[in-house]
């Protein structure tokens, strides 16, 4: 019951529901990073090699594109996920600030609460009195049950770059590895099998946090990195080196 409360109280703190996103689609944004460098890379890649018959310059367009989008991706990850903590961290030193400076109203709010879930007057009250004679203990219920928000647990912003990166070029080395070992039209479309392959079993992945089906998930998956693939080989073939 105390969880409606919660979710109540973090709608009213975007970046606390934020976090809690963040915490359980961990997985989901692993995936999106590899579909993002496995749909940016090979796109790049035809593109060029739609340009041009040179392979080691298809190879180093895929190398640096991959490389870039990876590092462009971590930063942005490690910024998100930095501006949060830090915006999750000024609302734990509110709640404390409230906590010393109003603690009847807080009291008063924290009763209300575990009554609402159930307890009795007396056991609310008592509840409410006993966090009081802990600073810290009364902060990580109140951060837990008013803002969503679990003060042992306010992301690493390390990690999620680190993830982000390698997620990113895991995904472009399946459109760059063909390059890497051949070229020309067996390169290209080793490219366009490989990421075909990967492109599916992303949407499949992607259909775990989804209602669709996993066929329908893969496909669709498939189509808007086939789209952006031929988008890119044709603006590549009318320019052209």
């Amino acid at each position: 019951m105390p969880d409606d409360h919660s979710h109540h109280h973090a709608h009213d703190h975007p970046s606390a529901t934020e976090h809690i996103n963040w915490n359980h689609g961990g997985l989901r944004a692993v995936v999106f990073g590899m579909s993002d460098g496995l749909v940016s890379t090979a796109a790049l890649v035809v593109g060029v090699a739609g340009g041009t018959s040179n392979g080691d310059l298809v190879l180093l367009a895929g190398v640096s594109g991959l490389l870039a989008g990876a590092c462009s991706m971590a930063a942005g990850e490690w910024v998100s996920v930095t501006s949060q903590k830090e915006a999750l961290t000024r609302q734990l030193e509110l709640e404390r600030d409230h906590l010393q400076l109003f603690p009847g109203d807080e009291r008063q709010h924290m009763v209300a609460i575990l009554k609402g879930a159930g307890l009795s007057d007396a056991t609310s009250l008592k509840v409410a009195e006993e966090l009081e004679s802990d600073p810290d203990a009364n902060l990580d219920f109140h951060a837990k049950i008013e803002l969503g928000i679990d003060p042992a647990d306010l992301g690493a912003p390390g990690l999620a770059a680190l993830a982000s990166f390698l997620a990113f070029t895991l995904g472009g080395l399946m459109a760059v590895v063909p390059w890497m070992v051949s070229s020309g039209a067996i390169a290209m479309w080793a490219t366009i099998f490989f990421s075909g392959i990967g492109l599916f079993a992303l949407g499949v992945a992607l259909s775990w946090f989804t209602l669709r089906s996993w066929w329908w998930s893969g496909l669709r998956q498939l189509a808007l990195g086939a789209g952006a693939a031929e988008i890119t080989y044709l603006i590549g073939g009318m320019v052209g080196v």
